[in-house]
């Protein structure tokens, strides 16, 4: 290398330098060959000016004139070779500028011909970076302003924060306060290519990266800074939930009591389910964490591993540090560990598979977990006969359910309103072929959740559509059996809230129509289309005005007045006190108090032959 080196500056040299230039550079060696010489003389010149006696004076003045005229001599040679010395420099320069343009010419050769179609700038997480941040670039970020905006922003990982800035110079804006309560996903259903999605329990950011490399570059460093969140403050966690607790008998007020209670409450009420005490995955005992889809409970490693699995698998949220809503702690004492394992570990044992322990590595259990949630390799496979039997079993068991579950007569005032219309009888009809989608669909108008949850585990699809019973879903046939918690299990697991039947009718209008409270509440919370018309050009809201259902009537109109408001207002605009603390109620009410939300079905079964 070295001799190729200095044969291309020998090449250079030749080819560009003048012929002048090395005129110069033989007279700078021969200003240094003279530069040397009088030097030399003139130390021998000081030396025996210093040996001259005192007492011999003719030697003292020959030594004093030699030493003269050779300084003289000396300083004449220093000019000349200083002048050289520069003349070199500028050489040298020259060279070093011909050097560095032949190496440029060369590098833009090979940009013109690279292909930079799939070149991407290299990003690497590193969390142990000594200035705190694990990874930084440039993303587009959507705003949540009216117009939906794209802004250019420069994110960075940072003390388990997401943070970006406008500017260098800028403070940092944080987008996520706490990994540890986040999920991020990909974003194929917008126009935009290569988005993802960070979502907490408060709210979400649309990123957009340049490259599909990228996106799953930054994809796989927030769920990698995720599980070190986990992993580095679940002492702390555990620490705060400790003093919470020890705290909590104080009758000090404050949002931070109130939380604390409500996670205490949530973490208390679902231990007693069966299981639920380990961790459904590992065994860990006394879990803290929870997988609200799959309704188990997880320790702190393995709900690390679930987050990053993405929420169409697994949602994770806090049985300590979130807060919980009724109808969602009802549904998670409702499954519980025991119950799914029997689903995604049902051939375990027989296939020799060995369940993971707490203290096992982390990639063991990580494996273990994505063959059992992901791959399913341990869920028994129902044969078609199984599976027919199942169908009509759950069948017969909703019209069990629809023959009893009309409530005692009550007296009613002489001045209500005409009743909302009786629950609508639903046949059931020999389908063309037995599926895991008929199963939920009939399972969810059974209000079994098991059998539900078997069905998912089976591979049915959420928004199956039954063609031979009017395009209805399981979410519509949730409504038809009026359980709440069904609703939302379905709702957790991606059913889709304003998908419609031949009717044109979704669940919102079908909960309507039932005067189902509860659910148009849920349904509402979770986005439902109220101005969705069916073929017949009736809104929820109009169905039921004509049924004069007071409580329906006035979460609708409530819920379009916020929805008014906020499109007048802005996004920055928070939902009003009042509007929250009604659905709240209604909510409570639904899962704990129904009985006070059916008092026209009530009456609705009085008046009936």
């Amino acid at each position: 290398n070295l001799i190729c080196e200095m044969s291309s500056l020998s090449y250079l040299f030749l080819t560009y330098v003048s012929p002048s230039a090395l005129r110069d550079l033989r007279k700078f060696k021969e200003s240094k060959k003279q530069f040397d010489k009088v030097s030399e003389e003139k130390e021998a010149a000081l030396t025996k000016n210093a040996q001259a006696p005192r007492n011999k004076q003719h030697e003292v003045e020959e030594a004093t004139n030699i030493l003269t005229a050779t300084r003289k001599c000396f300083r004449h040679i220093v000019l000349d070779y200083v002048l050289q010395v520069q003349i070199q420099d500028q050489l040298t320069l020259e060279i070093f500028n011909l050097t560095f343009r032949e190496d440029m010419e060369q590098k833009h050769s090979t940009i013109q011909q690279k292909d930079f179609s799939n070149d991407d700038t290299k990003l690497e997480y590193n969390v142990d970076a000594d200035n705190g941040i694990a990874m930084e670039g440039y993303l587009f970020k959507r705003a949540s302003n009216a117009f939906k905006t794209w802004n250019r922003r420069w994110f960075s990982i940072q003390n388990n924060q997401l943070v970006y800035q406008k500017k260098f110079k800028d403070n940092p804006t944080v987008v996520v306060e706490d990994l540890r309560l986040c999920t991020v996903k990909h974003c194929e259903d917008i126009e935009r290519r290569f988005c993802f999605e960070v979502v907490s329990p408060t709210k979400s950011c649309m990123m957009q990266a340049d490259s599909e490399k990228l996106r799953q570059a930054w994809i796989k460093a927030v769920q990698n800074s995720i599980a070190t969140a986990f992993r580095e403050q679940g002492e702390d966690a555990e620490l705060d939930r400790k003093s919470s607790t020890s705290t909590g008998s104080l009758e000090s007020g404050g949002e931070p009591k109130e939380k604390s209670l409500k996670g205490e409450s949530a973490l208390q009420r679902v231990m007693v389910i069966g299981g639920n005490a380990c961790c459904c995955d590992c065994g860990q005992p006394d879990p803290r964490w929870a997988s609200i889809n799959l309704g188990i409970t997880l320790c702190i490693q393995c709900s690390g591993i679930h987050r990053s699995l993405g929420v169409h698998f697994s949602k994770v949220r806090s049985l300590t540090l979130d807060s919980w809503e009724p109808e969602l702690l009802k549904l998670m004492c409702e499954l519980g560990n025991e119950v799914m394992n029997q689903i995604y570990e049902a051939r375990r044992e027989e296939l020799g598979a060995r369940k993971p322990r707490p203290a096992d590595p982390r990639q063991e259990i990580e494996a273990y977990i994505r063959a059992k949630y992901v791959d399913r390799q341990f869920v028994r496979r129902p044969s078609d006969e199984e599976l027919r039997s199942k169908v009509v079993s759950l069948s017969k068991q909703e019209k069990r359910l629809s023959s009893t579950a009309e409530a005692p007569p009550m007296t009613m005032p002489a001045t209500l309103p005409p009743p909302s219309p009786c629950k609508e009888v639903v046949v059931f009809s020999e389908p063309k072929e037995y599926s895991p989608g008929l199963q939920l669909y009939w399972a969810s108008c059974a209000r079994s959740l098991p059998d539900m949850a078997e069905a998912l585990a089976h591979g049915a699809e959420v928004n199956w559509v039954n063609t031979d019973n009017d395009k209805r879903t399981p979410l519509i046939m949730a409504v038809q059996g009026g359980s709440l918690v069904t609703c939302e299990f379905l709702l957790q697991n991606a059913a889709n809230v304003n998908q419609q039947d031949a009717q044109g009718r979704g669940p919102l209008h079908h909960a309507t129509i039932l005067g189902h409270t509860g659910q148009v509440c849920l349904f509402l919370k979770r986005g439902a289309n109220q101005k969705a018309a069916d073929i017949e050009e009736k809104t929820p809201l109009s169905m039921a005005v004509d049924a004069a259902n007071a409580d329906i009537v006035t979460l609708l109109r409530l819920a379009k007045m916020n929805e008014e408001m906020r499109e007048a207002e802005g996004p920055y605009m928070q939902s009003d006190e009042t509007y929250q603390d009604i659905f709240q109620d209604f909510s409570q009410m639904a899962s704990n108090d129904p009985e006070k939300l059916n008092r026209y079905q009530q009456y609705d079964s009085q008046q009936r032959p």
